[in-house]
């Protein structure tokens, strides 16, 4: 679900720099993130982690 938030004001709610979460939100794909800004996230924006990300299992190479 989409949320009316700025990345500033997200920022400051789970307490990272704001350039960090514009990065989260603007990468197609992420090799990790922390349990702990996940755990911020999904209580800042009251959802569940499945809300925010998905699994794609990766292609081989052809």
């Amino acid at each position: 679900a989409e949320r009316n938030i700025s990345n500033k004001e997200l920022a400051v709610l789970i307490g990272m720099n704001p350039k960090s979460v514009s990065r989260l939100k603007v990468r197609r794909r992420l090799t990790r993130i922390d349990e702990s800004t996940l755990n911020a996230l999904c209580q800042a924006l009251q959802c569940q982690p499945g809300d925010l990300m998905v699994y794609e299992e990766d292609l081989p190479d052809p």
